[in-house]
């Protein structure tokens, strides 16, 4: 465990905001902030191999490059493959129920046993630490798309899947984030201090002994329940730090780039459901309806009822809903602003009713509805009730013709109409009344859309006019 001269030093070197930044347990060499860092300087051939992070390189490229190889001469035993695919589940569990649920976000808490459990396989994925890998993955939440996000799909695909881990980072670029209760947890600083020893256990030891003892399958054990396995693991979770960022819908928020897809979620035991996780990062599901793909969510679950999780957290479902259809009605602002609506009426001109008769006399097709001046020259010919009709009511107040009075119309007819808007007849319309009101600063307000058009929900369009109610006739 931390001492308490570490966790004070640590309080007293936080920044405002109550983070610090992310230091190692074990000593290393010291960033020298006034040299630039190589991560900042053009790759040539003379400083190429500066700009690779060779140890990750080899464990995450060149070994399972040469077990890959390896295959060619040791066969795979079906009893090592199962054995291969029951570990990868179980070390998989370790990075998404272990590292990422209950260490990054807190979204459940673990008993004793079940820490020792998931620290144990997540080591066995072999992807750092977990004090390590969460202060990368709460920065990662805190930056995301930001050059301080570690893993920034903004800075291409293949950089957010595994170039941030093969090339050399600038540490100064990282976003700060607070890991004070890692610190304070004692297997989450013991997996650390000793991960080196953990991993090569777990990943490789572990895997290799059980396939040997098991079923005489030494080698085997090591190339595919060891080495390829590994491959695979890391290869899945670190889609989740690019396909889940890139393939996808964002049904609760678009302003960021993750992404729920069921494909992702296939691949990363439930985390596919990206965007609703960034959205809601301490509910301990990532998937929310019953036919969602997520089987860690299941397995947290399944712990709580054996007594080993508790506190499981879940965002209130009004909260989900609010969220869900707010990105909805942003969906629906966009479309919306791409069609025509008409003239906005307050921007028609106000035009007399004898200006009205007089141009409709000077061969203007004007017909006024509901006190809108509407130019339907190039409609005549199209009109489903025919020319004459409509001719008949050129020069004239149509309000009650197009209401009812000839033929009740449509809501598509409506919307038709007010494309035609060419004016107001003066005293005859609400947008008299607009114009009126912000002449004398009186406040006057519409519902608008999130790009500031007006709402026009389907028979409130200003040429729709009710019809009287009908009344007892005089006795």
């Amino acid at each position: 465990m931390a001492s308490a001269s570490t966790t004070s030093s640590m309080q007293a070197e936080a920044f405002p905001d109550g983070t610090s930044e992310y230091k190692p347990l074990r000593a290393s060499n010291k960033f020298d902030s006034k040299k630039p860092h190589i991560s900042d300087q053009p790759m040539t051939l003379k400083n190429w191999p500066q700009h690779f992070n060779w140890l990750n390189t080899i464990i995450i490229i060149v070994i399972p490059f040469i077990g890959l190889i390896s295959t060619y001469w040791v066969p795979a035993n079906w009893k090592t493959v199962a054995f291969s695919i029951f570990y990868y589940f179980h070390c998989g569990l370790g990075i998404t129920a272990g590292y990422h649920r209950l260490w990054a976000h807190s979204a459940y808490k673990g008993s004793l046993p079940l820490k020792i459990y998931l620290a144990a396989v997540g080591a066995g994925a072999v992807e750092g630490s977990i004090r390590w890998w969460s202060h990368g993955h709460r920065a990662h939440h805190r930056y995301t798309d930001t050059d301080k996000d570690p893993y920034s799909v903004r800075k291409g695909l293949m950089y957010s899947h595994i170039g941030w881990m093969i090339f050399n980072q600038n540490p100064k670029r990282k976003g700060r984030t607070d890991i004070t209760d890692l610190n304070e947890d004692p297997v989450v600083v013991w997996q650390h201090k000793n991960y080196i020893k953990t991993f090569i256990t777990m990943a490789l030891i572990f895997p290799t002994v059980v396939c040997g003892l098991g079923w005489n399958d030494w080698l085997g054990g090591f190339i595919y329940a060891g080495i390829l396995r590994i491959f695979f693991i890391q290869q899945a979770t670190f889609c989740v730090n690019s396909l889940a960022h890139w393939l996808g819908e964002q049904p609760f928020d678009d302003r960021n780039s993750p992404r729920d897809h069921v494909i992702t979620a296939l691949v990363t035991l439930g985390e596919g459901y990206h965007n609703f996780h960034h959205e809601f990062p301490s509910d301990y599901r990532n998937a929310i309806q019953w036919y969602q793909y997520d089987p860690t969510k299941w397995c947290i679950w399944t712990w709580k009822q054996l007594g080993l999780a508790y506190d499981l957290k879940q965002f209130r479902q009004n909260e989900i809903e609010k969220g869900r259809l707010q990105q909805m009605q942003k969906k629906l602002d966009q479309k919306r602003a791409t069609l025509d609506w008409g003239t906005p009426l307050e921007q028609l001109p106000v035009v007399s009713w004898d200006d009205f008769i007089a141009q409709s006399k000077e061969g203007k097709a004007l017909i006024a509805i509901a006190g809108v001046i509407h130019d339907v020259s190039d409609f005549i010919k199209d009109h489903p009730g025919g020319k004459a009709l409509i001719s008949s009511a050129i020069g004239k107040d149509a309000t009650a013709i197009f209401n009812g009075g000839v033929y009740n119309h449509s809501n598509a007819a409506h919307n038709l109409l007010s494309t035609m808007r060419v004016g107001v007849l003066r005293g005859g319309c609400e947008v008299e009344i607009w114009k009126r009101a912000q002449f004398e600063n009186k406040d006057v307000s519409y519902v608008n859309d999130s790009s500031g058009q007006r709402i026009m929900r389907a028979g409130n369009q200003v040429t729709r006019v009710s019809p009287p109610i009908a009344s007892a006739d005089a006795a």
